[in-house]
């Protein structure tokens, strides 16, 4: 049944696309954003902004960022709906990278209410793995009108960036660049980044990594630099801060998901995690962090129910110093996704209980030097007086124990209790930055 609304008989139709981009280029929100401007020249209406709705980060068929995006249009009438429907398909069909295998766009129409259901089925596409299958089905019980090219994989996100809720929602202007200028390096300034930060932070975010301006992607892409932040305000002041040398063919606003931990799940037990799946766990560090090949640091974190390797890896840059100062029996609560490898990619680190460390020193002689080793099993020498203390020495009839007389001393732990989080350049786009909260 249409979705009409009975005052004004007008068609509300949720458009959703994905897997339209490819690692080698092209931008699924740019295909959007393109698509809109031509809907409205063609003189429909779209209500509100568009979405930009990340998936799960550790999807296996994922392209790039796993992206879909969806929009509404207003449309008059039945014939209003067919054309802009077939313009959405051809244009979908000329400017996504067909000629990648690993690409498969899908579109989806839906006509009618959000509802739990479409909710549900977005919040698992987000957190766990959904086959196409399932995407299917759902879309034919609620009457979604689906459209697959090539194996069609891309409209399981697309039901998704239609039924996704946003109880937390960020903002990202993308600034688009001349398509002649795809593959070239991208002409913005610097300073000015620095500058805009500084007006707009926190309203808007990871602009800067280290004095680094963050904003730029590193792949040939149409995005110039995106900009998030908290508000369509905050984000379109800080994009006319931003000076560029390059053309900016358009830019768009996008409401989305970015930045609100939606993909991670609490558990209570890490005998539950599974692969390909985000998590939010406490437990005990078991291991004292280790640093292996290429920098990466590794720990194992128990609870009663078992234990999982975590890992900071090279890219979290001085999130690692935080990992690496870790001790068997901290506790801790961790933030992050199970991958290939069955290993946890550490995101945040919420350390709760720092375990007491100590360090044994030799002992103090009477005259007041510490006293040196006099050798396996000799015991010690005072190197000013000449004071021994052996194993076998004995004090008002009791034998004095070497590890007895050395003094303990409590090491004062070079990290406190509280939240880490890694670097901008190296946060997913769904993980919550500790300035949002």
């Amino acid at each position: 049944m249409n979705d009409v609304d009975m005052n004004s008989d007008l068609y509300n139709i949720y458009v959703g696309m994905d897997d339209t981009d490819s690692a080698s280029g092209m931008c699924t929100t740019y295909i959007c954003s393109v698509i809109m401007d031509r809907l409205k020249a063609c003189g429909f209406r779209v209500d509100g902004p568009p979405r930009l709705i990340r998936l799960n980060p550790f999807a296996p068929h994922k392209t790039r960022g796993n992206g879909a995006v969806s929009f509404k249009l207003v449309l008059k009438s039945e014939e209003d709906v067919e054309i802009a429907k077939n313009l959405i398909l051809k244009m979908v069909n000329e400017l996504a990278v067909m000629e990648d295998p690993k690409t498969n766009p899908g579109v989806v129409f839906y006509e009618g209410e959000v509802t739990f259901e479409l909710q549900d089925y977005a919040l698992r596409t987000i957190r766990t793995i959904v086959t196409q299958e399932e995407a299917e089905k759902l879309a034919e019980k609620v009457g979604a009108e689906i459209f697959k090219f090539k194996k069609g994989r891309g409209i399981i996100g697309s039901l998704a960036a239609i039924g996704c809720p946003l109880t937390d929602a960020t903002y990202e202007l993308l600034a688009y660049r001349d398509p002649a200028n795809y593959g070239a390096k991208r002409r913005v300034d610097p300073e000015s980044v620095l500058e805009m930060n500084q007006e707009t932070y926190p309203d808007t975010f990871d602009n800067v990594d280290d004095g680094y301006m963050a904003i730029t992607p590193h792949t040939p892409c149409p995005v110039l630099y995106g900009i998030r932040g908290e508000t369509e305000e905050a984000v379109v002041k800080a994009h006319e801060m931003v000076k560029v040398s390059e053309p900016i063919e358009s830019f768009r606003v996008f409401l989305t998901n970015q930045h609100t931990d939606l993909h991670l799940q609490k558990i209570d037990a890490i005998s539950i995690m599974k692969q390909f799946q985000c998590y939010i766990v406490q437990g005990t560090v078991k291991t004292q962090p280790v640093v292996i090949e290429g920098g990466h640091v590794i720990f194992t974190l128990e609870d009663e129910s078992g234990g999982v390797e975590c890992a900071a890896y090279e890219p979290t840059k001085e999130f690692r110093d935080v990992v690496r100062n870790l001790a068997p029996g901290d506790q801790v609560e961790v933030y992050g996704g199970i991958g290939n490898k069955g290993t946890l990619n550490v995101e945040k680190i919420k350390i709760m209980d720092l375990t007491p460390l100590y360090e044994y020193l030799n002992p103090l002689c009477k005259c007041g030097k510490r006293m040196k080793s006099a050798g396996k099993g000799k015991g010690y020498k005072c190197p000013q007086c000449g004071n021994k203390i052996r194993e076998d020495s004995e004090k008002n009839g009791e034998v004095k124990e070497i590890n007895k007389v050395k003094e303990r001393r409590e090491i004062e732990r070079r990290i406190k209790t509280g939240f880490y989080e890694v670097p901008p350049s190296a946060r997913r786009h769904l993980s919550k930055p500790l300035v949002r909260g």
